[in-house]
């Protein structure tokens, strides 16, 4: 956890770190998977001094575990694949949509 977060924001990260591990998911990766989650929340909240787009604009972790959790998972947003795709510099992203996305980045 950074330096200066809340008692709150500690208890999230161990209470999800607990949850991935119960999952199967080694300690490495469920670190990995409390820190995203608890500096997305952050940076939602304005805890934080910067944020992407897709952390302040993009659904809430505890929406998206609740979607997935019950039909199964439909993988990335469109919104995150968008900003994949512009990491990679795919050309005519922009008119893009969501399973021309997938496509264009192998997924």
């Amino acid at each position: 956890m950074p330096r200066g977060s809340s008692p709150k924001r500690e208890r999230q990260y161990e209470h999800i770190k607990e949850s991935a591990q119960d999952r199967g998911e080694s300690t490495k990766r469920a670190k990995e998977i409390a820190a995203r989650t608890v500096n997305k929340e952050r940076a939602r909240s304005g805890e934080s001094k910067s944020a992407s787009r897709t952390s302040t604009q993009d659904m809430s972790s505890g929406k998206r575990g609740g979607q997935r959790s019950g039909q199964g998972s439909q993988g990335p947003t469109k919104d995150q694949l968008y900003e994949e795709a512009k990491k990679r510099n795919i050309h005519g992203r922009s008119d893009m949509n969501k399973s021309q996305l997938k496509q264009a980045l192998g997924k």
